[in-house]
């Protein structure tokens, strides 16, 4: 220990000695560190960490087979076979034998009234067994029990979030007991949630939990509770003790196959095909659950994976960075380690010192980068937070992040510590003390070339996935969605959570609708239940007049209801026949409008669709009945985001279809977005002051939200392309003015025997270019190869694209002449008399 304790003395007072050096090694490594600390807590949130509840070791996720399915689904995200009806959850809840509990969730939408203030927030719908099987504690109050979950809309209770309760409700320690208002409906409040507890579905911030038994009250969807036909809810479980996994499915096998044989029957005249499907090849999947649930997740894990990846070469080059420095640090002690080995010192004791100072440097520089990544992960989590429903991200710097920044730091420092170590293993005593100079050797430079080339290759990498990533963002930006985006606003409200009966609701529609076109700017409105780039989906099962669909068609189309001037607001051209008109009600026959996908499949071309009967079917094996006429084909549009492919869709007018409780308004207009979204405003609150606005923006800004994941990657990968790059410039400039140094006297030699200055000048630049060649000569076929597995990332942009590769290599060539610029005149500048005399 006290020799440790030397080592660390002597390590600090050699920094102090140079404190040029020591500073810009520990910001080079600050940068590198505090970026893979920001990077790392984003994807140990989204990936890594369990769920904050009691033993989630023995948590499993539900999810079945892909198999082919006769009904309705309604889906927030993630695989759609992780959704089961509520009949199917009871069931495997109470006839199982391998869980010892196992609980459902969905999210729903809710307004919140409280001391007469409204407002739209997320709601969970549990299952009264939810906080039992999870094992989260109150912070206040009582959580639900199986009781409270009982008779259907009998037990209107509500358990509030944490986070909610600290940050809406001012943290009143009365709310236990008090009433609040959920969709214009009394709730009462019995419990606060645990501070660090979320969601069983990781990415989900509710504001509220509600009782599963309470969804009429929560949503439209109240037959869900007795529909064998409709997929809602997600199911999670905890596994007896002894049991795993694998030995968890087979156990429940057996069941899961008795009641897929009992739903097989709900589902009417099926084709052998279909039945083989839904059951003889049908298993019920138990995955693990520690982490829950995700909707966001299965988007999430390849570009953080990727974003860390590129991280970590940042963390390469600044360490290499550093090593240089210090290779060039111990060039200039060399005769001071030879002179400690001729007194007796043990090479291995000048190591050990060697590595204690640049343990300092690694510490040093993993504390001002744990200074820099919460500033770094703020930027990041405001990039991925929604508006509306905030983000599952924190830019707090917890334990697990600590332990990584300092492994981080301890493990790089050690690292390029080494770098001097190696030429101590040859030190020729004799030789080094007699030398008049301490230039050091020249296995040393070829080290330091060998460095340099390593940090252009890995700026190559850095640059090309920054350039692709770019061009994917361009690309997205740059699709043509199908209809016109600008000066387009949306907002949403929900008349049902307002309180508002079914039979009231189109008529307030249409009075919302007017008073919206009476604003000053407004040059259109329209509506509909199916938004436009939000990932939303109404997916239906379609029948045509001459269709002949092949056995066990599953071709879904997009179903959505709109107002009369709908596809005029949005400027969708019409390519046939007619759109909707305010005379197209219900008294009146019922028309749809669809799209050119749906008229090329369904009818082989637009002028054959236009006249043709449909019908909307209930799925495989039903017989429509064609009472829809066909009056019209649009261009295809995008729908569910940039990235999708357009879906075959059919409109319907919102006057001949019952779902009008959800309705998203488009606005078109002249003028300032803030000036319309202030009108909005106050026109709704004339209406109704009880109806909540969400979802409120332009539609510029809805897609940049449906490209929050791209832009953030398309962010990082620049920013650390740029910092690879200027790092890369920074060691090449290093070791030219380290080699120009070495060469004096060849230099001086050379302009004695008559060489001109813009030879000297030449010969730097032509060492400066080998060095920058041989680097992207290596890691342009490594850079392709890595680009390959981002492929799926990628959109309209080849990971081979020659413009992306010429740009990265013309710009390593500018940066490599810039680094040389002032090493080159420093050679032409060296006097040949003054040269030889210092020799």
């Amino acid at each position: 220990m006290q020799t440790a304790l030397q080592d660390l003395r002597f390590a600090f007072r050699q920094l102090r000695r140079t404190p040029g050096f020591a500073i810009t090694a520990i910001l080079t490594l600050a940068l590198g560190i505090g970026a893979n600390t920001a990077i790392f807590s984003l994807l140990d949130q989204a990936l890594l960490r369990s769920l904050p509840v009691s033993d989630a070791g023995k948590l499993v996720v539900l999810q079945g087979t892909k198999s082919p399915w006769n009904g309705g689904t309604s889906d927030s995200g993630g695989d759609t076979d992780a959704y089961f009806s509520y009949p199917m959850y009871k069931d495997l809840r109470d006839q199982n034998q391998v869980f010892s509990g196992l609980i459902g969730t969905s999210p729903a939408n809710a307004a919140f009234r409280h001391d007469n203030d409204t407002h739209s927030i997320d709601a969970e719908m549990v299952t009264g067994n939810y906080f039992t099987v999870l094992g989260v504690q109150p912070f206040l109050g009582r959580m639900f029990t199986q009781t409270d979950d009982g008779a259907v809309n009998a037990n209107p209770l509500v358990v509030v979030s944490y986070d909610f309760w600290r940050n809406q409700l001012a943290s009143d320690t009365h709310i236990i007991g008090s009433s609040v208002s959920l969709n214009d409906h009394p709730f009462q409040v019995i419990g606060v949630a645990a501070p660090s507890f979320h969601s069983a579905v990781w990415g989900q911030t509710p504001a509220v939990f509600v009782p599963m038994a309470m969804i009429g009250q929560m949503t439209t969807h109240s037959g869900g509770l007795d529909d064998h036909k409709y997929r809602w809810m997600n199911i999670l479980g905890r596994m007896k003790p002894g049991f795993s996994a694998a030995q968890a499915a087979s156990g429940v096998a057996p069941l899961w196959h008795s009641l897929r044989a009992e739903e097989l029957k709900n589902l009417g005249t099926v084709t052998p095909r279909f039945i083989a499907g839904f059951l003889t090849k049908s298993r019920l999947l138990v995955l693990p659950g520690a982490r829950g649930f995700s909707y966001k997740r299965p988007n999430l894990e390849t570009p953080f994976l990727a974003v860390m990846a590129m991280a970590v070469l940042v963390l390469l080059i600044s360490a290499v960075n550093v090593a240089s420095l210090l290779l060039v640090r111990s060039a200039s002690r060399i005769k001071e380690f030879s002179l400690r080995a001729a007194l007796g010192a043990r090479i291995g004791r000048i190591v050990t010192q060697l590595l204690m100072e640049g343990l300092l440097i690694g510490i040093g520089g993993g504390a001002i980068g744990l200074l820099l990544a919460p500033i770094a992960l703020r930027v990041l989590v405001n990039q991925l937070a929604d508006p509306d429903s905030g983000t599952p991200f924190s830019a707090g710097i917890d334990g697990r992040v600590l332990l990584f920044n300092f492994g981080v730091a301890v493990l790089v420092s050690l690292i390029f510590s080494l770098a001097p170590a190696l030429q101590l293993r040859h030190l020729n005593l004799t030789s080094t003390l007699r030398e008049s100079s301490s230039t050091g050797s020249g296995s040393l430079l070829s080290l330091r070339r060998l460095v340099v080339c390593l940090q252009i290759g890995l700026s190559v990498i850095l640059l090309v996935a920054s350039g692709l990533f770019l061009r994917t963002m361009q690309s997205l930006r740059s699709v043509e969605v199908g209809f016109n985006t600008a000066h387009l606003f949306t907002f949403e409200t929900n008349l049902s959570q307002a309180g508002y009966a079914a039979e009231a609701r189109p008529a307030l529609n249409q009075r919302i609708m007017a008073s919206l076109q009476a604003i000053p700017g407004v040059t259109g409105v329209a509506a509909t239940d199916d938004p436009e780039l939000t990932g939303n989906h109404n997916m239906n099962s379609a029948g045509v007049a001459g269709y002949q669909p092949p056995p066990d068609d599953s071709f879904s189309i997009e179903d959505p209801t709109i107002s009369a001037d709908y596809l005029n607001v949005m400027q969708v051209p019409l390519l046939a026949g007619r759109i909707f008109n305010e005379q197209d009600t219900v008294d009146h026959p019922k028309v749809a409008v669809v799209n050119q996908a749906f008229a090329k499949h369904f009818c082989g071309s637009v002028e054959a669709c236009v006249g043709r009967q449909m019908a909307m079917t209930d799925g495989f094996g039903s017989t429509p009945k064609m009472d829809t006429t066909i009056v019209g084909v649009v261009r295809d549009a995008k729908h569910g985001g940039m990235r999708e492919d357009v879906t075959a869709t059919c409109y319907r007018p919102l006057h001949q279809s019952p779902r009008s409780a959800d309705l998203y308004f488009y606005l078109r207009y002249n003028g300032s977005s803030s000036d319309v979204l202030s009108a909005v405003r106050s026109t709704m609150r004339q209406i109704d002051p009880g109806l909540a606005l969400s979802s409120v923006r332009t539609m510029d800004e809805q897609i940049d939200q449906n490209l929050s994941n791209e832009r953030m990657i398309a962010l990082l990968a620049t920013s650390f392309g740029c910092l690879a790059t200027l790092l890369a410039g920074v060691g090449l400039y290093g070791v030219l003015a380290y080699s120009t140094a070495q060469r004096t006297r060849e230099i001086g030699i050379r302009m004695a025997l008559g060489s001109t200055r813009l030879a000297v000048s030449r010969l730097v630049l032509t060492d400066v270019l080998k060095l920058a060649a041989l680097g992207v000569v290596v890691a342009i076929p490594v850079a392709m190869a890595l680009s390959s597995l981002i492929r799926t990332q990628l959109y309209g942009v080849s990971p081979a694209d020659p413009l992306i590769l010429g740009t990265v290599v013309g710009l390593i060539a500018l940066v490599a002449l810039l680094a040389a610029t002032i090493p080159a005149r420093r050679a032409a500048s060296i006097e040949p008399t003054s040269a030889l005399r210092t020799e």
